[in-house]
């Protein structure tokens, strides 16, 4: 049982043996948590803790599976297999599935991916003659997402609709649900939202699971929103064995409805928390973490803790002021090339850290120039391909023959003579009965409009789809996906559209890569189901950017400071460190600075070794070149003052005259401690 304990620190030891009552885990950058977080929950097991009494709760798909894989290389495959372990959206999603009548849905419900989400979003709109010039869908489905994670509901945000456009979403809101109701359909944010009222309302059902649950823990409980708190307090609330492990620090999220307040008030919100910081750095140098802590000290609303290295004292940080955005990707691609070449460093040891997308542009054109491999975080996931959002399509509509967004994507592929009058007018024929596509089709009726061989030749369509998805295929699922490919001739579609061999046969991959998806899922489940796989795909593709974090072979890693979150490198170079970038324009004048200042606290501290700032002190902006200043962030790390010359980015009521020249960096190389 001792041995459990070796290798720990005091301060892990002692958040590993608490195991009675709340704890909040503190845990600072690079000290550990993971490891503190597997190895208590072996103690607890150790210490008569029934697995089957353990639920533990994280954020991505990757977390979930290297801590299940953490326990069991402590406890035991066996035993491991017992304990509840997943992201909160996996949970909820079986949660719902198990109390579907309670929930007020169905057990075959379907969970709409970011297409399907977007695709009802756009008929909302379209029934109600709202034009995307006046709201685009995108924007909407933005800000829903984030009403429902604050636990709003249509009317509230309605009733608080500060302006027309706000109204137009409230209204638009209240159709996307009616759709997605119609459509036997729930979004990424309702698995949360519906599992809390089935909590909160049905007594028996929340006291089965505090009864099953007595032991909770939470990985990155900084990230917690509105929903997933109430969850975890209504679950935790007898027992109060409930352990949160996380960094205020680091909330960097509250764009996407993550609320720091619910990590700072956690001593409020369970009388009689113990509090254990973890401050001990095993990732980063003296100077590093010296940097790092000069910059989070400016923010007022904490928890107070200070970083201490394990390690020596290292390298100096490095800042750069260059000339212009151009030259600023150039001194870094010239550098890189330079330390690698002389053998110092091989390319996988980069990182490129930047606050927006936008800033990759003259980094790509620079290491392109100079024929340095990269690899840009966040291009296109194997989720979107065409492809396969195509095959997805083709089995949600036989999982779920109600799926009208399935049904819309694939209704002429391959092509079955429905041009975009046809689309029209079933949309519009639906539109003015409030029903789906999908029950106009099942009921037989003929339709205005509509060419009766068109409206014949769909309704083979659905009913060859729903006949093969009559029966559960179990175990013989990739066939199944087989039937259903060859059933609507999806590779002839294929050869169709990509006649060049080499383009036809790439596609085809990516189709294949389904079928692999799906043995793979076989051979993993006990009880295998075409509603499970589908579930299991979608809840991959929204916990794709984990995965996108994964650079192969030597390479560059180009990457934004959110993506960054959980990473460490050997070098980091944190680009473009200048007011209005970072912290952004936008934050200043929403006044959220204070989570710009943790962005860079991330940033600095996924360096383990080597960490170089960069500015321009111009910058092309709308088509003009404007003057930069250094970020305040930049002075805070150094414990300077701003010289007089400095401007900081301003609210625009704020802003007066134009700023003046910003005071030159004499030496292009200085040292930021």
């Amino acid at each position: 049982m001792e041995k459990l304990l070796q290798g720990l620190n005091p301060e892990q030891r002692e958040a590993v043996v608490t195991i009675q009552g709340p704890l909040l885990v503190l845990a600072g950058a690079g000290t550990g948590k993971t490891r503190v977080i597997t190895v208590r929950i072996a103690w607890m097991l150790a210490h008569g803790v029934k697995p089957e009494n353990v639920l533990a709760m994280t954020f991505t798909n990757k977390a979930a599976g290297e801590m299940r894989e953490r326990v069991a290389g402590l406890v035991g495959a066996e035993r491991a297999k017992l304990l509840t372990v997943g992201t909160f959206h996996a949970f909820c999603a079986r949660f719902l599935r198990e109390h579907a009548a309670e929930a007020g849905l169905s057990k075959t419900f379907a969970i709409a991916d970011e297409g399907d989400q977007a695709s009802a979003l756009r008929g909302a709109l379209r029934e109600l003659a709202v034009a995307e010039a006046a709201v685009q869908p995108s924007y909407a489905q933005s800000r829903i997402s984030l009403a429902k994670n604050r636990l709003q509901t249509p009317e509230s945000f309605l009733n608080d609709a500060s302006d027309d456009r706000e109204e137009l979403i409230g209204r638009a809101w209240l159709r996307y649900e009616e759709r997605l109701r119609r459509s036997n359909q729930l979004d990424f944010d309702d698995l949360l939202v519906f599992t809390v009222r089935v909590l909160a309302s049905k007594k028996a059902v929340r006291e089965k699971l505090e009864e099953r649950f007595r032991y909770v823990s939470v990985d990155e409980y900084q990230d917690t929103n509105a929903p997933q708190y109430e969850i975890l307090r209504l679950i935790a609330k007898r027992h109060a064995n409930l352990c949160v492990v996380g960094d205020d620090d680091q909330s960097i999220y509250g764009w996407r409805g993550a609320d720091v307040q619910k990590i700072l008030g956690f001593e409020k919100d369970f009388k009689g928390a113990k509090v254990v910081r973890l401050e001990t750095n095993y990732r980063s140098t003296r100077q590093v973490i010296s940097a790092a802590n000069a910059v989070i000290k400016n923010n007022p609303k904490r928890h107070e803790k200070e970083l201490r290295s394990a390690f020596g004292e290292g390298e100096h940080v490095m800042v750069v002021a260059a000339e212009d955005e151009m030259a600023e990707a150039d001194h870094v691609v010239r550098e890189i090339q330079s330390l690698v070449r002389a053998q110092r460093a091989t390319l996988r040891d980069f990182a490129i850290l930047f606050r927006s997308a936008v800033q990759t542009r003259p980094f790509e054109a620079a290491l392109r120039a100079r024929a340095v491999p990269y690899h840009l975080v966040g291009g296109m996931s194997f989720f979107d391909r065409k492809e396969v959002r195509d095959v997805l399509a083709y089995l949600k509509l036989a999982a779920n023959p109600k799926d009208e967004s399935a049904l819309m994507r694939v209704i002429n592929t391959p092509p079955r003579g429905v041009g975009k009058t046809t689309i029209e007018r079933l949309l519009e024929v639906t539109a003015a009965k409030q029903e789906g596509v999908p029950d106009l089709l099942q009921r037989g009726e003929e339709v205005d409009g509509v060419p009766p061989p068109v409206l014949a030749g769909l309704r083979a369509f659905q009913a060859n789809l729903t006949d093969l998805g009559r029966s559960d295929p179990g175990k013989a699922l990739v066939g199944m996906i087989s039937r259903v490919l060859e059933t609507v001739g999806y590779k002839g579609e294929v050869e169709r559209n990509y006649p060049d061999k080499l383009e036809c046969e790439q596609r085809w991959q990516s189709v294949m890569e389904v079928l692999n998806f799906a043995e793979n899922y076989v051979r993993r489940s006990s009880k295998p189901t075409l509603a499970g796989f589908l579930e299991e795909l979608t809840l991959s593709a929204e916990d794709r950017q984990d995965s996108d974090k994964e650079t192969k072979g030597e390479k560059v890693t180009l990457m934004t400071l959110h993506a960054a979150k959980g990473l460490e490198f050997f070098r980091v170079y944190l680009v473009g460190l200048e007011e209005g970038i970072l912290p952004h324009q936008r934050a200043v004048e929403e006044g959220s600075v204070e989570e710009e200042r943790r962005l860079a606290y991330v940033g600095v501290t996924r360096a383990q070794r080597f960490l170089t700032i960069t500015w321009s002190r111009s910058r092309s902006k709308y088509g003009k070149r404007a003057e930069s200043f250094a970020s305040r962030f930049l002075y805070e790390m150094r414990n300077e003052t701003p010289p007089k010359e400095w401007r900081a980015a301003e609210r625009a009521k704020e802003r007066g005259a134009a700023p003046t020249r910003g005071a030159k960096t004499k030496r292009k190389r200085s040292k930021a401690r």
